[in-house]
């Protein structure tokens, strides 16, 4: 059981588990941002050049809710297609967001690897020495 407990702890405090658990919440704040910005700037314009329609609002309604005075017996069945826009223009922002911030980096890791390879190598003397005197051969041999 000890060594269990050690492996977990080890699994737990290494750094990819730590910044997996960062990228999680910065996530889930970039996606209320996204949501933002569907909700609140993408979508009125659009409903306003589709005739003042909230797309929230889109629905088709299977059966109407039954009501009773202010009480509703049977609520209303409708499919919210309007929301399910809205979803999928939401994931569309943030497919696209991650997207372009991977491409950043890696961009940016092949930029750096590149910094970081060796000059190629000159070859040594004696090398240098050999590939002339091939050449030359070359040369008498047309």
């Amino acid at each position: 059981m000890a060594q269990f407990w050690k492996e977990f702890k080890e699994f737990a405090v290494k750094g990819n588990v730590v910044d997996m658990a960062i990228g999680v919440i910065i996530g889930g704040a970039f996606g209320k941002i996204v949501t933002s910005l569907v909700n609140d700037i993408i979508m009125p314009p659009i409903g306003m050049l589709l005739g003042k329609v909230n797309f929230s609002d889109l629905k088709y309604v299977l059966s109407e809710a039954v009501m009773e005075g202010d009480t509703v017996v049977k609520p209303e069945a409708a499919i919210m297609y309007g929301q399910f826009i809205q979803t999928v223009l939401d994931f569309l922002i943030i497919a696209f967001c991650i997207f372009s911030v991977v491409k950043t980096v890696n961009v940016m890791k092949h930029e750096h690897e590149q910094k970081q390879e060796p000059a190629p190598a000159t070859p040594p003397e004696d090398i240098l020495l050999l590939r002339e005197i091939r050449d030359e051969l070359k040369k008498q041999q047309k």
